[in-house]
């Protein structure tokens, strides 16, 4: 079994109560680290909290937090030192899909992708950074898409934003990686979630992620939380401890660009 070195680690995931971050989570936490979870609504985000303590025994705070809100970040990076006085992990992950032809996005929709994505996540590198570069270490890893770096037509804002969180992931890692603070991105192709089961339509499931496997993923199938958790927990471990600045796929081979 290959040892992560996670046990005790400090963690916080935004958009934890669902897909990637719930899956990130409920890994941190069945290999040690202690986990705060971070969504907008309460009472769904204290069920996952509550099922991923009961799963693995770990300790799990959920605090809920809207990103594009700075007093509600703030509540949550306080909430973590105050119960357990360091922070030693982020997981920027708050985000939802936004894909539409260029004329069809208007102020409006460009103002909140970018609150909500880019600015979401600066808020939240703001309050942990100092603290990691104080006990000279950190591990974050930022959530993008592989529209990010390669888009495709009608794909905006989100392949803007997303090359937005690809640029602040390899400044900051230049800049902190004296601090001995490792950022990297995971750029995300389709993962089975809410958000992907919706496009359904409510029809078949199954079907629905066949066909987008087979017109969209050259491995053949969309991946599972589970795996792109595997995948984090790895970055943010000690084994991983020469990786900074990286903007890994995780998608199947869909992506355009290596």
């Amino acid at each position: 079994m290959l040892e992560l070195g996670l046990k005790d680690r400090i963690a916080i995931i935004t958009g934890g109560s669902d897909g990637l971050g719930r899956a990130s989570a409920l890994k941190l936490a069945a290999e040690g680290a202690k986990v705060a979870i971070a969504a907008r609504r309460a009472e769904h985000l204290q069920r996952a909290a509550d099922e991923i303590r009961a799963a693995t025994g770990a300790e799990v705070l959920a605090v809920p937090t809207d990103v594009t809100v700075a007093a509600d970040c703030e509540r949550l990076a306080q909430s973590v030192l105050q119960r357990w006085g360091r922070i030693d992990i982020l997981l920027n992950n708050a985000g939802t899909s936004a894909a539409a032809p260029f004329l069809d996005v208007g102020d409006d929709q460009w103002a909140a992708d970018w609150e909500l994505k880019v600015m979401g996540a600066v808020r939240m590198l703001r309050l942990v950074l100092p603290h990691m570069q104080r006990q000279r270490d950190g591990r974050i890893v930022n959530i993008t898409t592989i529209s990010g770096k390669a888009p495709k037509a009608r794909a905006l804002p989100t392949s803007v934003t997303r090359a937005a969180g690809i640029n602040l992931t390899k400044a900051l890692a230049s800049e902190y990686a004296a601090d001995n603070v490792r950022i990297n991105t995971i750029c995300i192709g389709l993962v089975h979630s809410a958000q992907i089961d919706r496009m359904a339509g409510g029809g078949d499931l199954d079907a629905h992620y066949a066909r987008l496997a087979r017109e969209r993923v050259p491995l053949g199938r969309v991946a599972q939380a589970a795996e792109f958790a595997d995948l984090f927990a790895f970055l943010v471990s000690d084994r991983a401890g020469y990786i900074t600045g990286t903007a890994i796929n995780f998608d199947g081979g869909a992506g355009a660009t290596v």
